[in-house]
């Protein structure tokens, strides 16, 4: 059985290409809202917990051995059927292992090939190893953030892999869709870490341009410098986020706070920033998150709690909303974003390696002969 669904994507068949997260994740992102993908694991891949890694959800997986030639003729035989292919390989490792975009695009013109590597197909960094947080340091995002007198912050693998790789390739695959539907011509979609989280930093370049950003961290409006966007420890060593940029919601965090804007010093005059830190740090201190939860709701302060992991899926908007659901077993955040008309929704659970090999040849066309015989001599297998 298929696990697509009747989002905006149905009808796109896609062949995932196993690995790990940004590449997962774009291919989570196109499941969700409806596209039909198929994972293609090789033989030794680990089961364990399998069933749990959300990144893998809505899809089947198929287990070849690329290794020999008709394992190889096997898998390009199921992308002469798809429309997308999404790979993570290190450049050039896909045509040295016989699936590069030459063989697949001559067997299927219009495929849209995706590439998810860190630093690109091009470039002297091209073939180096990296990280979320090497390809956030070559782009001087994570110098956004950092503290005076400290080292930047460590964030988990969010910003390069998720936001600058994962939703840069599902975005430039559903460009390189329209395009292939139009002209019935397809290519090759090169997503590199680097060039999405440089994207990403747009915002800072500009305001740099205008004279409007400086390059010493943490003395910044929104870089933890201005003393009304920032985070507050609370009195139970919890922390509060504070974002009232714009003055009329600034004087309702200021009133909340039992003080007036008039008697306190121009917060558009740097100077006055470290005072006004330390004066507003010291009121956050004497009360619980809870309490200043209370206190700032349903109010435009833009003043709200930090919440751990656990916690948000917990939170009354959070479960108003239906945010975090429960599927198989695992909490989850639910498709994003929302369609009116044709909504996504969590198509299946993280499939066990090669669970559904038979289904996919046989599904995607293969004669049941072929697949029969494919699956015999080990060649395409189904623990």
């Amino acid at each position: 059985m298929s696990t697509a669904s009747e989002g905006p994507l149905a009808g796109v068949r896609v062949v995932e290409m196993a690995g790990l997260g940004a590449a997962p994740y774009t291919a989570m992102l196109l499941s969700d809202l409806g596209a039909e993908v198929i994972r293609v694991d090789r033989p030794g891949a680990r089961t364990a917990e399998a069933g749990k890694y959300a990144l893998s959800r809505g899809r089947r997986s198929i287990m070849i051995d690329l290794k020999r030639p008709e394992g190889l003729d096997t898998l390009v035989r199921l992308v002469e059927r798809a429309d997308v292919l999404i790979e993570g390989f290190r450049p050039g490792v896909a045509e040295r292992l016989g699936f590069g975009p030459d063989v697949c695009l001559r067997r299927n013109p219009g495929l849209v090939y995706g590439r998810m590597t860190g630093w690109g197909q091009t470039g002297p960094m091209s073939r180096m190893a990296g990280h979320d947080l090497n390809y956030q340091a070559m782009t001087g995002a994570l110098s956004l953030l950092q503290r005076p007198g400290s080292p930047p912050a460590t964030p988990p693998g969010l910003i390069a892999d998720f936001a600058g790789g994962g939703l840069m390739l599902a975005f430039g695959l559903v460009c390189g869709l329209l395009d292939s539907r139009a002209t019935g011509q397809g290519q090759v979609v090169d997503a590199a870490m680097v060039d999405g989280v440089a994207s990403l930093t747009t915002l800072v370049h500009s305001m740099l341009a205008q004279g409007r950003w400086t390059d010493r961290p943490g003395t910044n409006f929104c870089d933890g410098g201005a003393p009304y966007y920032d985070s507050y420890e609370t009195s139970d060593g919890r922390y509060m986020a504070v974002a009232p940029i714009e003055p009329h919601f600034y004087a309702i965090m200021v009133e909340r706070l039992g003080l007036r804007v008039e008697d306190l010093p121009n917060r558009d005059d740097p100077a006055n920033w470290p005072r006004l830190k330390r004066l507003f740090a010291g009121i956050f201190r004497t009360r619980t998150r809870a309490e200043w939860t209370e206190v700032f709701d349903g109010t435009d302060a833009c003043v709200t709690p930090v919440l751990s992991i656990t916690e948000a899926p917990g939170h009354q908007h959070n479960e108003a909303r239906g945010t975090y659901p429960r599927a198989f077993d695992v909490t989850q955040p639910a498709p994003a974003p929302r369609f009116g008309r044709t909504p996504g929704r969590i198509a299946g659970p993280p499939p066990l390696p090669g669970a559904d090999s038979r289904s996919v040849l046989l599904d995607w066309g293969l004669p049941a002969p072929d697949a029969e015989r494919l699956i015999s001599a080990g060649i395409v297998q189904q623990p």
